[in-house]
């Protein structure tokens, strides 16, 4: 909740909300549930008016009394229906309409009104368990709640996994580590482990300082908590009380005063209970949201944090909001300092194709194995990010608390001393660890000596380190690439909005060879709020097109932004800040060695239904990775860099691309349409000598109907726009060469070349050249059974194809009929030696013997057997496509866009010597840790003993918010200290001993006698005496 003096106050929100940016769901975090059953019944005559922006109560009344207006039914009977919750004073995006019989063009005229972007019936949901879950410990699930629409059927082989996602489940329970013999025990008390108690003891607690926690609500007497200040419920369930046990947790770890102690017990609690006991998040349904846009949030000085998800080891699986930029996004790791493996990994996907995404997640703390509140006392053990981020959450708060100047926090203060300070983990890219591990005392110490100022994140550019800086490290740049691409986002803390002054300069370093390289700059014509980006394009200068070596120089960036005193100078306080470059340099590799992959012409969701490639993954039915080589094909770009090509993007059309240069273009998983344009320059470039490998994947209608499901946060159902693959618009670029796929779907085990292979959801060769190769399979008809639950196998099914070109040094074309051996996110057996061989094939003209002279090769297909697939009737692929656009109902080819064009900044060099190490923690201006005392304190350390078979992990120490230290460390040092201490005595006379004992022995000279005593002694025969 953001109230009127929202300038004054700071809240962190440590859990996953939904970014009211999005038309459709975004994944969410939800604990795990046994099976439900689900109804859906029409409303009464309401319905849902969104608006194309975001717009006052009364602006939005007239805009919906001026559209019904003019329907020219005057006998029209319809209201707004009140919403009963805080959030009605706030702008929005919807209204819920009553209308008595609504007429078609009632709604029709409703639409057409400037300010509306549709009307959709309301519908209401009835939901309920079927069973009661079991008390075993929660087994990882997906994140995100569906009802399928398709029958229930078995594969007929085992799935070795279901899905690289660990759960719809906000958490997950962990279970490991007490059936194995540890030699310590997990660490017990986050806060400690963190140093905690170091800003306890200089009395600082979290007071003063807001936490809004929306989650699964917190019960009214729990022991844990004293400065509960507010509990709403945002579902339609008649409790404030948590349920589940994940809010209480989560708000235990921030402010927890006893037994399991949170970081900031003195800190004000307003609990929103947004998830149901089904981890249904109601607050999304129109007739109750509590949401409000996370800019509003941001530029009222509210810190987000919010978890990055649970969907690692997967590549390009970050969750909304913390993918956005003016939310810290949380990673996990466990307390060896290892990523955890259920943590989603980056890179943010937003930006493709045309762009590169953001570096995220922007810190990692424990995740694993983490102890917080029971939910109705104790304390228990959770693992998952969304137990990492009310981690960061705490100490946010507890940062807060000892500013003493509040006016100098915000988001990106905030960001920027927690990511400065960050210790960096070795030997883990930044799209794992972001920025590094959670360092709680250095960003105390940053942020009590901090001035108002920008920085970028990341705060350099090495193209040479790896493996931090993978996959920008796996590559090295040569003139005529694709320019590398490197999106910076810019923290702007000196206000919530600022711009960039004049245009960023571009210094290379003579010495260092800077003039090899060229560099364009875009970047966000507004911060705001709080934040903006930075695009770092890199290329190699002509000149060094047959020059390796190493070169280096820096991107110069001002930021101003209003002074809140009128009485700075103008007005505007300013930063410059700094962005070292640092690029390897090689000759231009040969055609046969460059592969570009076509980004361009695959799609995601959001914002469009994509369903998965692999139709056994009904738990994942959406394809949201971003089909990039480095998200979910990350595996098969390492393959091919091992194997000595070089890879590179394609984010424009075909129409913006040299083919000269490249030996093989690669399209794999395609969903968009091709301008007519595309199609003409692929076949010129093909005669050419440009060589093609497709692989595609299925496209059913029927099957497209049949998967369509029902999304319970935006109450409508979805049907796919395409299928695994958008055949139909394949089928059109490679017709010219009497090439088509088919919509047949097919699944199966089967063995090529002596190598195991698996076909999931795979489509069919229906046409090729009477002169090509194709190998046929027998495989299981999955079509069939999607749609009748019936088996049957097919016999000789066409599934790769090999064909040379007619024409004199023309290319090669490869097609294959499924994509998911080669993309991480559902593979069952890799196929890597087929790409390998299918290259060989397209770039030297090498046909492997292994697919030429094998039994499975069969006659090519004609294409008369069935007819070839036609675009789903009535789709909406229009809407998400760069393509199509509409066109009286039936849409057409947009107007081909020009290509990009890159305005290269002037170098203005500098003859002087680059840094030698650009790694190092970020430096913020006028930070001096060393002038930030601290008590003497000594580091905590957990107490370590083995965990016995069946122990709940419960540690409980009675009392207040600060107990004594349970370590051994005093009782340890002493004993080492004194032992230390007697062998230097030791050693020190030892070494004396030796020397004395080495010396020569010195004789005493001898003292001549004088003679009178002499002749006396001998004449008396005695001494003489004294």
């Amino acid at each position: 909740m953001v109230t009127n003096d929202c300038l004054s106050k700071i809240l962190i929100v440590p859990v996953l909300i939904k970014s009211v940016s999005g038309k459709l769901p975004l994944k969410f975090s939800a604990s795990c549930i046994t099976a439900f059953s689900l109804c859906v019944s029409p409303f009464p005559p309401e319905y849902i008016v969104a608006f194309t922006g975001y717009f006052s109560a009364k602006a939005r009344s007239l805009y919906i009394s001026s559209a019904l207006r003019n329907a020219g039914n005057g006998a029209l009977e319809w209201h707004i229906v009140p919403r009963e919750n805080p959030a009605s004073d706030f702008p929005s995006d919807f209204e819920l309409v009553h209308i008595r019989q609504a007429s078609p063009s009632s709604l029709l005229t409703l639409e057409d009104h400037p300010y509306i972007k549709r009307v959709t019936p309301q519908r209401k949901v009835f939901r309920t368990l079927k069973y009661v879950p079991s008390p075993e410990p929660a087994a990882p699930c997906n994140t995100t709640r569906w009802t399928q629409k398709w029958q229930s059927w078995q594969s007929s082989r085992p799935l070795r996994r279901t899905s690289l996602s660990l759960g719809s489940g906000f958490w997950h329970a962990t279970g490991r580590h007490s059936s194995r013999r540890l030699l310590r025990a997990i660490p017990r008390h986050v806060a400690q482990i963190l140093q905690a108690d170091v800003l306890w003891q200089m009395g600082h607690t979290g007071s003063g300082v807001k936490v809004a926690v929306f989650d699964t609500g917190l019960s009214e007497r729990h022991p844990h908590f004293k400065n509960v200040k507010e509990r709403t419920n945002w579902t339609n369930e008649k409790t404030l009380d948590d349920g589940l046990g994940h809010g209480t947790f989560v708000a235990g770890v921030i402010a927890s005063m006893r037994e399991c102690q949170g970081f900031a017990p003195d800190s004000e609690l307003h609990i929103f209970r947004v998830f149901t006991n089904n981890q249904v998040n109601t607050c999304l349904q129109p007739r109750n949201s509590c949401l409000i846009p996370l800019s509003s949030f941001c530029s009222c000085v509210v810190i987000m944090v919010s978890a990055i998800g649970n969907d690692g080891p997967l590549y390009g699986t970050l969750n909304n909001p913390a993918d956005q930029m003016d939310v810290i996004g949380v990673g996990g790791i466990d307390f060896e300092d290892n990523i955890a493996r259920f943590s989603s990994r980056g890179m943010t996907t937003w930006e493709l194709p045309g762009g590169y995404g953001r570096v995220k997640p922007d810190i990692v703390t424990y995740g694993s194995g983490v102890r917080g509140s029971g939910m109705k006392e104790g304390c228990r053990s959770l693992s998952g990010t969304s137990v990492a981020s009310p981690v960061v959450a705490g100490a946010v708060t507890l940062l807060a608390s000892t500013v003493l100047n509040r006016e100098l926090v915000n988001p990106a203060s905030m960001k920027q001393a927690l990511i400065a300070s960050a210790r960096r983990l070795p030997g883990v890219n930044m799209f794992e660890q972001g920025h590094g591990k959670l360092d709680l005392i250095r960003a105390y110490q940053i942020l009590n000596s901090y001035r108002p100022q920008a920085s970028l994140s990341p705060s350099y550019i090495d193209l040479t380190e790896c493996p931090y800086m993978w996959p920008y490290c796996s590559q090295p740049i040569y003139y005529g690439g694709m320019p590398t691409i490197v999106n910076v986002t810019i923290l702007n803390g000196m206000g919530v909005t600022g711009r960039i002054v004049d245009k960023p300069i571009w210094q290379p370093y003579l010495p260092q060879n800077g003039d090899h390289i060229d560099v364009a700059v875009s970047y966000s014509p507004v911060l705001w709020p709080w934040a903006g980006y930075l695009a770092v394009s890199i290329s190699v200068a002509k000149k060094a097109a047959s020059w390796e070596g190493i070169a280096q120089g820096h991107v110069m960036v001002t930021v101003a932004s209003p002074a809140e005193n009128d009485s700075e100078v103008g007005g505007e306080l300013t930063s410059t800040v700094k962005l070292p470059i640092k690029v390897k340099i090689v000759p231009t590799p040969p055609r046969s060695k460059r592969v570009l992959w076509d980004q361009y012409h695959n799609l995601r969701y959001p914002p469009g239904y994509f369903p998965r490639d692999n139709l056994r993954m009904k738990n994942d039915p959406l394809d949201w990775n971003g089909d990039h080589i480095h998200t979910n094909f990350r595996d098969m770009y390492q393959h091919l860099r091992s194997m000595g090509y070089f890879v590179e993007v394609l984010g424009a059309p075909i129409t913006c691309f040299d083919a000269s240069q490249y030996g093989t273009l690669l399209m794999v998983d395609s969903e968009e349409e091709y301008f007519p344009e595309e199609i003409t320059k692929l076949r010129r470039d093909i005669d050419n000598g440009l060589s093609l490998i497709i692989f595609s994947d299925w496209y059913n209608t029927s099957v497209m109907r049949k998967v369509k499901f029902y999304d319970e946060n935006t109450r409508q159902w979805w049907m796919p726009d395409t299928g695994g693959a958008n055949v139909p618009a394949l089928n059109d670029l490679i017709s010219v060469w009497g090439m088509a796929f088919s919509d047949g779907l097919y699944e199966g085990d089967f063995t090529m070349a002596d190598h195991d292979m698996y076909y999931a959801s795979g489509c069919s060769i229906a046409r090729f050249p009477e002169d090509g190769i194709v190998i046929a399979k027998n495989l299981k008809d999955q079509g069939l059974e999607v749609l009748k639950q019936e088996t049957a196998v097919v016999e000789g099914v066409p599934i790769l194809g090999l064909y040379q070109t007619p024409s004199d040094g023309g290319g090669r074309i490869a097609l294959y009929g499924d994509s998911n051996c080669i993309d991480d996110s559902h593979r069952q057996k890799d196929c890597f030696w087929l790409l390998d061989a299918l290259l060989q094939y397209t770039s030297y003209s090498m046909t492997p013997p292994s697919l030429s002279h094998s039994h499975s090769r069969v006659a090519p297909p004609t294409g008369t057997e069935r007819p070839l697939p036609q675009r789903l009737e009535g789709n909406h692929l229009y809407r998400y496509s760069k393509v199509l656009e509409a066109h009286l109902g039936d849409p057409k080819p947009r107007p081909l866009p020009a290509c990009p064009h890159l305005s290269w900044a002037k170098p203005q060099p500098l003859n002087e010597t680059a840094p030698s190490n650009l790694w190092k923690h970020q430096k913020l201006l006028s930070v001096d840790l060393d002038k930030v005392a601290l008590p003497n304190v000594r580091p905590y350390r957990p107490q370590v003993r083995p965990l016995s078979p069946g122990e709940s992990g419960a540690w409980d120490i009675p009392g207040g918010i600060m107990p004594g230290r349970y370590n051994q460390e005093v009782g340890q040092t002493i004993p080492v200290f004194a032992f230390l201490g007697a062998m230097v005595v030791l050693s020190f006379f030892v070494v004396q001993l030796t020397k004395a004992k080495s010396k020569p022995k010195r004789r005493k000279p001898r003292v001549k006698r004088p003679t009178y005593l002499q002749q006396q002694q001998q004449t008396t025969g005695k001494n003489p005496t004294v």
